[in-house]
Parts: C-alpha cells; structure tokens; sequence
C-alpha cells in the first residue's frame, strides 16, 4: 500500500515575513539532497476541518459562500479552523455543523484527511462523515460578513459527484468529501470508515 511518510530536510535560517489574524506567512532556507540551500515560502495554517453531513434521505448538506481570493460563490461542506491548538478536531467539527448550519449529527467517521496546497501551506484538513442528522436545539448561531450571506440545500450524492466531475463544483474540501464518500459506498461500506476520534498526525490532539 502507498503512504506518505513523515520527512523535515534541514532549515538553516527561518522568518515570518506576515502575520495575519489566524495565518501567517514563512520563509526557510532549506538545504536540498544536493546541498544547495534555496528559500521556500508558504502560508503557516493552524489547521482545518470540514464535514460532509448525510441526512436519512441520502442527501449531502451544502452550502454556498462567497470566497473573495477566487471572487466566486462556491458550494461548498460546512467547514472551519482548528481556533485552538491541540483541539480535538471532532469538537471542532460539531461546532462548525451546528455554527454554519444549526445540525447536529448521532454518528461520526473520518472520511478523509488531506493538505490542500503542500507546495504553498501547511495547512491540513479533515474531513468528516456525519450521519443522524437533526436540527439542533435552541437559537441559531449569530452569523456575519461572509456567512450573513449563506444559501443552504440538500442535494443527492450523484448531483454532487456528476457535478465535480463536470467542473462545476470547485470547493477541494466539497470535492473529497463527495469522492471519498462515493468511493466508500462503492467499496466496503460506511461503517469500514475509520473511527472519529482516529489519531491524525498532521494536528495532534487531546481527546
């Protein structure tokens, strides 16, 4: 079986040319097999998580947000950062599902987990299954800027998949999610799917 396997090649010299308010910006000098050293940068992420919610109908929880770096509405899973570091990310995962959407879910798996642009950030996502869903209890989250501007829909997981595959559905997250599910269903079945609180080396956490 392929796997990708852990490896840091030396960094001589290291700056963090921008601080943003959750990420940031680092350049290291790193030293190559054939001893040169180069200058590589790349966006310093705390990490992410993002859950394909599956309702009793066989219908996937989607959303469209305006992402003003690509200027378009994607569709999209409900998603967000890992705010504190080391959190457990199915804590986080519940409270992105019932922040964005007001669900909540009776069972979890992971489906995937992924870095999303390795080459330019070290940020990593993963991405859960929540089946069971119901609307949560009491009032809905206060949203704003971006999220005040929500749409929601429940769509089947074929409209999804014929989607990406048709370039229409861009979101990387919505994408693996809708692949890996469908891949999944096509294989041993949900239930193969690993546990929610399986170890995730990229982002340790306590339980």
């Amino acid at each position: 079986m392929l796997q990708d396997t852990p490896q840091e090649w030396q960094v001589t010299a290291t700056s963090t040319p921008f601080t943003g308010k959750k990420t940031g910006v680092r350049t290291d000098q790193v030293v190559m097999p054939d001893g040169s050293t180069v200058s590589r940068d790349y966006q310093v992420h705390p990490g992410s998580v993002a859950v394909l919610a599956l309702d009793d109908a066989d219908r996937v929880l989607v959303l469209k947000q305006y992402r003003h770096p690509v200027r378009r509405k994607l569709w999209e899973i409900p998603a967000g950062l890992l705010d504190i570091p080391g959190e457990n990310p199915l804590h986080a995962a519940q409270r992105e599902l019932y922040e964005e959407a007001h669900v909540k879910a009776d069972d979890w798996r992971v489906l995937a987990d992924i870095y999303t642009s390795p080459g330019g950030s070290d940020e990593a996502v993963r991405v859960f299954l929540a089946r069971g869903v119901s609307e949560a209890e009491g009032e809905r989250f206060e949203v704003s800027e971006e999220e005040a501007d929500l749409e929601y829909a429940r769509v089947p997981l074929a409209e999804l998949v014929q989607g990406v595959l048709a370039g229409e559905l861009h979101n990387s997250c919505l994408v693996v999610g809708v692949l890996a599910l469908n891949a999944a269903l096509a294989a041993d079945g949900l239930d193969a799917l690993r546990p929610a609180e399986s170890p995730w080396p990229a982002r340790p956490f306590t339980a």
